[in-house]
């Protein structure tokens, strides 16, 4: 028997568990959806699957809960699907590996999929139980939420009644999320040239940063190894003739890359220089992120003579121009919400595919006019060095609702609980809500979850303790009569 199986609440770690078992980072989604079909199939209950995938289960209200409203828990069944460069895995085709570290849930070598995992079994752990009271479930589960929310801008909700909805999708404990950033996609192809050259090839890597959710931890200052590779192209070039062969980092656009490679050229004589140039700039990034990304560095780990396809020198410019120009990471913070990042964007995926180097970022913010803005903003700069472009998965802000008896009720139930009252926020990270309620009119909506660390990384970790003390939140809000 499983380490895992035996942590409290015992129901939820064992739908946990079967989720990992099956792939399913996002856009490799179908056989975790399928598995919520054979659930509900399993247990006569109400299901509804479209063609992307998304799956709709509803459970009808236990005895004296049946004028009581509808409720609908949402979440999402794609993850961020990210390992460490060592890890051997096909995270398109293998389960996780599953861990217990003190009160931390983990896997081996790769992301857990906490995010948005535990919604999940929250709402199967709901479903499959014959004793907890509650009012009519409807228990919404998406696609591809990670990678652009197609799967909440596509989803057909007529079979919902309810117009009070618990996301859970947030990642701290004893936070009540009630309005988001709205964000979009910005998918930019830069072709380049190429001619062949004698002289010296470089592989090498910007690796050990610490990475992280660009929404979560887009205020932590830390590093995009992405556009590091901006910066040591353009520190390299100031010494020499040195051009791309080939660039690539991240895996997913709303992810703060921590490794990236990218081959290197340099004619025979200035090899040496090269080499102590990447020597230097490592020295300087090692100081400036000590706090942020203390494992920062720069690796050789291929060098060979011999004639190359390399960049044209115009071409090397092109992308030393957008990876060392482009700006990144927070644009402006909310005037009206302290400490809240109001605008950001991410450089998250960058790879070399024929004769073109494609940058995908992800774009946020809470003001719509704002985000429009960096989208043109991205697109003109590569328009300026020949590049084309394409925007998808733009979503609205999640706005908050001044009247929200969902939220006054959380809040006098969390205050009975703990004594005390939860934090009422808002965040810069994307969540479906904004979306949703665009479907279902009046909609009342909050978001909780429970504490997880370092999501979208390797690093991610799930609060076993925590994921209890939700549970138990959830289960006394359902439990508790609005009339």
């Amino acid at each position: 028997m499983s380490k895992v199986s035996q942590l409290e609440p015992k129901s939820v770690f064992h739908f946990f568990e079967e989720i990992c078992e099956i792939p399913h980072g996002s856009g490799n989604v179908e056989r975790i959806s399928n598995y919520l079909v054979d659930f509900a199939k399993e247990r006569n209950l109400a299901y509804f699957q479209d063609e992307l995938k998304n799956v709709v289960i509803i459970k009808e209200a236990t005895a004296g809960y049946e004028k009581e409203e509808p409720v609908i828990l949402q979440g999402h069944m794609d993850m961020v699907a990210v390992k460490k460069p060592d890890c051997a895995k096909d995270m398109t085709k293998e389960g996780l590996d599953l861990d217990v570290d003190g009160d931390y849930l983990l896997a081996r070598g790769t992301s857990l999929g906490g995010d948005d995992g535990i919604a999940v079994a929250y709402g199967l752990a709901l479903l499959d139980s014959e004793s907890i009271a509650h009012p009519r479930l409807e228990v919404v589960i998406t696609v591809d939420e990670e990678t652009g929310m197609e799967g909440a801008n596509g989803i057909d909700l007529s079979m919902c009644r309810g117009r009070r909805m618990l996301n859970l999708d947030n990642e701290e404990e004893g936070v009540l999320l009630t309005s988001c950033a709205g964000g979009a996609r910005v998918h930019g192809r830069l072709p380049v040239e190429t001619e062949k050259k004698q002289g010296c090839r470089l592989l090498i890597e910007i690796g050990g940063l610490t990475g992280g959710h660009s929404g979560a931890e887009i205020d932590k200052g830390r590093a995009n190894a992405n556009c590091l590779l901006g910066r040591l192209i353009h520190f390299c070039r100031k010494k020499g003739d040195v051009r791309f062969m080939s660039v690539e980092g991240g895996s997913a656009d709303n992810a703060i890359p921590s490794t990236s490679r990218a081959e290197l050229f340099a004619e025979q004589d200035n090899c040496a220089d090269l080499e102590d140039s990447l020597g230097q700039l490592e020295k300087i990034l090692q100081r400036e992120y000590t706090v942020t990304d203390s494992g920062i560095r720069i690796r050789v780990l291929e060098k060979g003579q011999g004639e190359w396809e390399v960049f044209t020198e115009e071409s090397t410019k092109k992308a030393e121009m957008l990876l060392f120009m482009m700006p990144n990471g927070i644009q402006s913070m909310s005037a009206d919400i302290s400490g809240l990042v109001q605008t950001s964007l991410n450089l998250g995926i960058l790879r070399t595919e024929g004769r073109e180097v494609e940058l995908d970022y992800s774009v946020r913010s809470s003001v719509m006019s704002e985000k429009e803005m960096i989208i043109d903003k991205v697109c003109l700069l590569l328009e300026s060095q020949g590049g084309k472009w394409d925007i998808s998965g733009d979503y609205p802000a999640w706005e908050f609702k001044q009247n929200s008896p969902l939220r006054e009720k959380m809040v006098k139930v969390y205050e009975e609980m703990y004594g005390k009252s939860p934090r009422i926020e808002a965040i810069h990270a994307g969540l479906e809500c904004g979306i949703l309620a665009g479907k279902l009119p009046g909609l009342d909506c909050v978001s909780i979850g429970p504490d997880m660390k370092d999501i979208h990384t390797p690093e991610e970790r799930l609060s076993i303790s925590s994921t209890k003390r939700v549970w138990d939140y959830v289960l006394e809000i359902l439990k508790k009569k609005e009339n």
